[in-house]
């Protein structure tokens, strides 16, 4: 699973198209004071924890190959005005290295060789946003669809 100059993509798009919630939205969202972004109007910054997010890719075609695989923030995100407003950040469960990105990055997340047809792996994702350069329509809420994308390795 969040525009601008954004890192361009070197890798192959790994199918997650069987994650049980690829496309994240955000829930209740914090301000810098710890309080609902609905009651703070002073909030400069809102604070989103999205929770843990689960992730089933495909690696079959790469069996017994050196690989990296990279998250990737997209690059577009309906309301967002700057690629710096927004920093994602992620906790990985024990495969996935931990990290953060803005909007149009890419991370390396993992590094070997990859021993099996799928990858499974749970985040615990949050972010933070500049509310300065956020602009969603009313009723509107922010979210993005992080991907992955991995090198195969000579």
């Amino acid at each position: 699973m969040l525009l601008g100059s954004g890192t361009p993509a070197f890798g192959e798009r790994l199918d997650d198209s069987a994650s049980p919630r690829a496309r994240v939205q955000a829930p209740e969202v914090l301000s810098e004071h710890g309080r609902p972004l609905s009651d703070d109007a002073d909030a400069r910054f809102a604070f989103i924890r999205f929770g843990r997010v689960e992730y089933k890719l495909v690696t079959a075609r790469h069996v017994g190959r050196r690989a990296r695989i990279y998250l990737v923030v997209p690059a577009h995100i309906p309301g967002l005005r700057s690629p710096s407003a927004l920093r994602v950040d992620w906790r990985g469960n024990g495969l996935f290295s931990d990290g953060s990105a803005a909007a149009g990055e890419r991370r390396l997340v993992w590094n070997g060789t990859v021993r099996s047809a799928w990858m499974t792996e749970s985040l615990d994702l949050g972010a933070r946003v500049d509310l300065r350069e956020l602009s969603l329509p009313p009723g509107g809420t922010l979210g993005f669809e992080s991907f992955f994308e991995i090198e195969v390795l000579p």
